[in-house]
């Protein structure tokens, strides 16, 4: 059947019949977030996932196709319940939560259960400390995108980054747009 007038579509298979192109659907959207900006966002709302009273960190780890393959926050290990151990910040090492939380990034590397992640990047809310810092070299990740380096100067900031550039590891900060995105939940 050939069909003359473009209008009259209700005897075409479905499959032939295409909308009519508007202007508005000419162009895509442009105000659509940048793969940094989205993996930051990621990384800052795992790190809401934190009961840690005063330091809320998150890290998010993608591969270099820009998969997320693996987030975690700093918090207590599994099995640890976040009331039978403390918060403090000062105090005996025991009565502090130093010798207890796992940061954001460790915890990161240690949720993924894919395989290597070796070649991949890591976002992070905060610097990460010397510690840190060995777990990300020894797991291959090879680009660390952190936003604050609110402890620079200090040893374990200054050892993480001698660290880093022994392994080559590109540190990058993370440069703001000045966007605000609000999430109704």
């Amino acid at each position: 059947m050939d069909i003359k007038n473009d209008e009259d579509v209700s005897m075409q298979p479905a499959a032939q019949i295409k909308p009519k192109a508007t202007a508005q659907d000419a162009c895509k959207r442009s105000d659509y977030i940048s793969w940094d900006e989205y993996f930051m966002g990621v990384a800052h709302l795992s790190g809401m996932r934190s009961k840690d009273p005063n330091t809320q960190v998150g890290a998010c780890i993608v591969s270099p196709a820009n998969k997320i393959l693996s987030m975690g926050y700093n918090g207590f290990p599994c099995g640890c319940s976040d009331d039978a151990f403390p918060w403090a910040r000062e105090g005996e090492m025991l009565d502090t939560k130093y010798a207890y939380v796992t940061h954001s990034e460790l915890n990161a590397i240690l949720n993924y259960r894919g395989g290597s992640l070796e070649g991949t990047k890591l976002y992070v809310s905060l610097f990460p400390c010397n510690e840190c810092a060995k777990a990300i070299i020894q797991a291959g990740i090879r680009t660390v995108v952190y936003d604050s380096d609110k402890y620079n100067g200090t040893p374990s900031n200054v050892a993480s980054k001698r660290m880093f550039e022994a392994a080559g590891i590109a540190c990058v900060p993370y440069h703001h747009t000045g966007r605000t995105i609000e999430i109704a939940l």
